[in-house]
């Protein structure tokens, strides 16, 4: 009976992990390749659901669909200012873990300073990161048929719960100065692309699917501790 009592929790995580392991799904993608963007937004995304949108307190910031990161077309746009942003928001219900992808670099005089942050509500965000963005020229050229890691971000939000099961869940690429990508001072003319922003999370597990993979890790003990 002792080695029996001892044996409950390896037997059950043992029997019950590979029933209770999930795997990322991809909640919303834009590549731009069917969007195309040449206005500020709201763009669907190409896989899942959400919207993108570009936001410039210039009313002059033209918005077009440039060559991606080893893709056809990136969202862009000019006229950057301090604060002007890139947001994307999707759905996390029934969903935790999430992580967020993407691609971005700029012109020589587009801007080089940006910050991450994420939001519940679309108005009060949480910043995490403040990173530099490539200019995109030789050895970080974008082509579409080439994709350029070094202007690739990822960010892990596993910790961040309360982006968990949430309606909404909005992402900001904010511009936070007016220094270029080349370490100038951006111009009117100056842009900053973004391409294959991607949001994955996990998949809540339902009870039914946890119950039956205790009950089946139970039996599973039962009969094995029952062998002579």
């Amino acid at each position: 009976m002792k080695n029996f009592k001892q044996a409950i929790p390896v037997a059950l995580v043992a029997a019950c992990g590979p029933l209770l392991s999930v795997h990322a799904d991809v909640l919303a993608d834009w590549t731009f390749e069917t969007s195309i963007p040449a206005t500020a937004g709201p763009f669907n995304p190409e896989v899942g659901s959400g919207s993108a949108i570009g936001s410039h307190a210039s009313g002059s910031a033209v918005y077009s669909s440039p060559t991606g990161n080893g893709s056809a077309k990136a969202f862009s746009s000019n006229f950057w200012g301090v604060n002007d942003y890139y947001q994307f928001q999707t759905s996390t219900v029934g969903y935790t873990g999430v992580t967020v992808t993407y691609d971005q670099i700029s012109s020589a005089t587009g801007p080089g300073s940006f910050a991450f942050g994420y939001s519940t509500d679309g108005v009060n965000f949480t910043y995490l990161s403040n990173y530099t963005v490539l200019a995109n020229a030789a050895p970080n050229v974008w082509s579409n048929s080439v994709h350029s890691a070094a202007s690739a971000y990822s960010y892990d939000l596993t910790l961040a719960t309360d982006l968990n099961g949430a309606a909404s869940v909005y992402f900001r690429l904010t511009d936070t100065a007016t220094t270029s990508a080349n370490g100038g001072t951006v111009g009117t003319g100056g842009t900053d692309r973004v391409d294959n922003f991607t949001i994955s999370a996990q998949p809540v597990p339902e009870p039914a699917s946890i119950a039956l993979s205790v009950i089946g890790g139970l039996a599973l003990l039962v009969v094995r501790n029952r062998r002579p």
